[in-house]
């Protein structure tokens, strides 16, 4: 692909999910959208296995995996941040899982992705989300921010942020870009730009680049549900 007067090299991708069918669909979604497989895996220890050997931009890994179908995929996610803190993680689960999704961050939400399993149905986000935790951005599933709000207590940072300024927060930490969130709210960009301002100023973030200062604000956002 040619960006900008340059050729851009494909993004390298692992994938491991113990189903030998949808580990296929995944794959097929996946090269479809100009990225190269060069790793797949059945279970925890394959799956290190492919990134240690492989070093891929990015891995997709099932959270249930063989042998005890609990959580392989986590465990085997935050060794891969540890160990290789350049490769992105999108973690997939078949339901909902507050605790997994704040394991699976740790102390940074760059490069991180958790989605429910339908989402590779839906072609088109599922690869921006892939594409995003590439990057060194963040992904979360709507349905894992949706539930984190209804539970989120009284009190913290957030609640300095107006409702709108909320609702960009949300739209950050589901990984949709700055044209996406404005659509989705029906506001221009000029306007949009004037939220995430707000959200940066409020949470007290430190002059960086945007995309890095985006990060820190949908880590501060998760936090303040957990608490």
């Amino acid at each position: 692909m040619r960006v900008s007067g340059r050729i851009e090299t494909p993004l390298r991708v692992v994938v491991a999910e113990d189903s030998f069918l949808f580990r296929a669909g995944i794959v097929r979604v996946l090269e479809g959208a100009g990225f190269v497989v060069v790793g797949e895996a059945r279970d925890a220890e394959e799956l290190l296995d492919a990134v240690r050997g492989h070093r891929p931009d990015v891995v997709v890994t099932d959270i249930r995996m063989p042998p005890t179908q609990t959580d392989e995929g986590v465990r085997a996610a935050v060794l891969i941040r540890a160990e290789l803190p350049g490769t992105g993680v999108l973690v997939l689960s078949q339901y909902v899982n507050e605790s997994y999704a704040l394991r699976l961050l740790g102390d940074s939400a760059a490069g991180v992705g958790y989605l429910l399993k339908q989402r590779v149905m839906e072609p088109v986000g599922f690869v921006d989300a892939v594409r995003q935790v590439a990057r060194g951005g963040s992904a979360l599933d709507p349905e894992v921010v949706a539930q984190m709000l209804e539970r989120r207590p009284p009190g913290g940072p957030v609640d300095l942020l107006t409702e709108d300024e909320r609702a960009v927060l949300a739209g950050m930490a589901e990984g949709r870009s700055n044209p996406a969130i404005a659509r989705e709210l029906g506001i221009g960009e000029a306007a949009l730009q004037r939220h995430v301002a707000g959200i940066f100023g409020k949470l007290d973030l430190p002059r960086d680049t945007e995309g890095h200062r985006r990060v820190l604000a949908v880590l501060a956002y998760l936090r303040a549900q957990e608490s």
